[in-house]
């Protein structure tokens, strides 16, 4: 049974997921996926058209917590020090003195809104802070805070004036999240929740904050999650799929030019964790591997100029990789529907030949 503390923390982060479904709706995917983020404790990349509510759903977030949100609107004339703040000289008893003044990248939850517009100098400060949680200013190192996320947005269109993500700062990001137009249902739902929003229609709210150490105390409890020997070597064997693609299947030798650093192989395996926890189990199964391998692997695979030829996306390759790496207890299922399909087999051949002996003993008495 899970011990009160954990349970403390597990009835907390729900919550944070029922009040951002509540002010993001249609959107449980991408909710569910920046909660998934912070408690791995990694950065997340959102990509989608405009007016998706990326930015939306990172300010629910960031408003529940109880924490210092910061948002940086990245554009192409944005210089470092406008991120990381710069040092500064100050006049005291008749003394200048310089003083390190922060910048925006000190807080606990950052919205890089529109990240694939800045240009390389700033990502290289991007990469930093989000790797070594910290930054370096004037050749002196400051620490970020203990609770550090960066949720990054960019869009697929309007690509005029903006700078490619390196893939050095992709795989820095612990998912990458496609996010889709919500169903007719949630659009109706979201045209009343904006208008009831801008006529300030009295509701009663929830005010109640998501403390930090919630947050810390699952990330340890996640840490206890078990996982098998069997899951582990899926995983693996999942990574090893995208570097020696011709070992499974021709098919994805010839759409892969680079596969999965390894990086890719840690995030598999903590997110795995994390949905197992979300989803209120303290062992992972072969289906939390599966339902989150698609945003672990988007951005790290780099496909050929045959799969570009082919319209394939990194996703059909994520795919095709499912159906081609056999999963644990795969070899025990088909065994047991071959099982089954013999006895199947087996029921039709002997109804078939009570039917005929049947037919045989009719004729001899007719």
């Amino acid at each position: 049974m899970p011990t009160n503390k954990r349970m403390k923390a597990y009835d907390l982060i729900k919550l944070l997921q029922e009040k951002m479904n509540e002010s993001i709706i249609g959107q449980e995917h991408i909710v569910e996926r920046l909660i998934m983020a912070l408690l791995a404790d990694g950065n997340i990349l959102l990509e989608g058209l405009p007016g998706l509510a990326k930015t939306r759903a990172v300010r629910a977030m960031a408003k529940i917590i109880h924490s210092d949100f910061r948002r940086i609107q990245f554009t192409p004339d944005l210089k470092s020090t406008d991120v990381t703040g710069s040092e500064k000289m100050y006049e005291e008893n008749g003394e200048y003195k310089f003083r390190f003044e922060e910048g925006p990248i000190f807080g606990n939850i950052i919205l890089a809104d529109e990240i694939n517009r800045a240009p390389a100098k700033v990502q290289a400060v991007m990469l930093e802070a989000m790797e070594e949680r910290q930054v370096t200013v004037a050749g002196k190192g400051h620490d970020l805070p203990k609770l550090f996320i960066v949720l990054a947005t960019q869009k697929p269109i309007e690509q005029e004036g903006t700078y490619p993500l390196p893939e050095a700062q992709k795989d820095r990001f612990l998912m990458h999240v496609k996010i889709t137009y919500a169903d007719m249902e949630s659009e109706l739902k979201m045209i009343r929740l904006v208008r009831d929003e801008r006529d300030n229609k009295p509701k009663t709210e929830d005010n109640r904050r998501i403390p930090k150490e919630a947050i810390f105390v699952a990330r340890r409890e996640i840490a206890k999650v078990k996982m098998s020997e069997d899951i582990e070597r899926y995983i693996i064997a999942l990574v090893y799929s995208t570097r020696f693609p011709l070992r499974y299947s021709k098919q994805l030798n010839i759409f892969i030019e680079v596969g999965v650093s390894p990086r890719a192989t840690l995030a598999l395996e903590q997110c795995s964790r994390v949905y197992a926890w979300l989803n209120g189990r303290d062992e992972v199964v072969v289906d939390d591997v599966k339902a989150i391998i698609h945003d672990v692997f988007r951005h790290r695979l780099v496909m050929s100029s045959s799969a570009q030829l082919n319209e394939k996306t990194n996703d059909d390759i994520i795919d095709l990789i499912l159906d081609q790496v056999p999963a644990p207890g795969d070899a025990e299922r088909e065994m047991m529907e071959k099982l089954k399909r013999e006895r199947e087999q087996r029921e039709v051949e002997n109804a078939d030949k009570k039917g005929a002996n049947k037919n045989d003993v009719e004729n001899k008495n007719g």
